[in-house]
């Protein structure tokens, strides 16, 4: 039997840095349309699920998204402050799944194919997997706060693409159970798998610049003027 796999995607009306991000055009649709779009082309999601304290949002879902569930954010998980992880549990206390799948608007150039896999990798790996993460390979010279190497010896200057790979997590997928929510308060189990995820298509809207960039790349990948 498979398992049921809901997505859910919070979207707050507010954006400190940019400014009704979640909303605002990009490549000619609000931002939000565009992961809905991809979600929607993943046939292993059962549901998708938009929490939202946004009414430009829940009238562009009614309108263009009929089948995506929309709800209404409470008051008291509302804010800049409000960690994510008391957010999904509230989610996942509205609608019942196997395992949940996260991710954001912000994500506008991640391809469906790759949710697939990332999906189809998690349920082949459970039980030895109890959560699965996105992360994007760096082969950077990174350093930590007191300037100390930390993944290679900067005595023996390697080309960067021959230093071993360190892995970022882009908060591009989660994939979890409700319990282990519960339980860790935190979206990784004590088993999670990484899920590695091309850069470009990991590419988050946190700044102003990330937006035209990101808009760019769209249109660059998907034949838009």
């Amino acid at each position: 039997m498979s398992e049921r796999i809901v997505a859910l995607v919070p979207m707050r009306h507010h954006s400190e840095r940019v400014k009704g991000k979640n909303y605002r055009p990009l490549a000619g649709k609000p931002l939000f349309h565009h992961i809905l779009n991809t979600l929607s082309a993943v046939p292993e999601l059962d549901e998708i699920l938009v929490d939202t304290d946004s009414p430009e949002i829940i009238d562009g879902l009614a309108e263009n998204f009929p089948k995506v569930r929309s709800v209404v954010r409470p008051e008291e998980l509302r804010g800049d402050h409000v960690p994510m992880n008391e957010i999904l549990i509230h989610d996942t206390s509205l609608i019942e799944a196997d395992y949940y799948l996260q991710t954001h608007s912000t994500n506008p150039l991640l391809r469906a194919e790759t949710i697939s896999q990332a999906i189809q990798t998690f349920t082949a790996a459970i039980p030895e997997n109890d959560s699965l993460f996105g992360v994007t390979r760096l082969h950077t010279r990174l350093y930590d706060q007191l300037g100390r190497a930390i993944n290679h010896n900067p005595t023996v200057l390697l080309r960067t693409q021959d230093l071993p790979p360190v892995f970022e997590e882009n908060s591009c997928i989660y994939i979890f159970a409700r319990q282990t929510l519960l339980s860790r308060r935190n979206r990784l189990g004590e088993r999670p798998l990484m899920f590695e995820i091309p850069s470009i298509e990991a590419w988050d809207i946190d700044e102003e610049l990330d937006f035209t960039i990101a808009d760019t790349l769209y249109r660059h990948l998907y034949g838009q003027s």
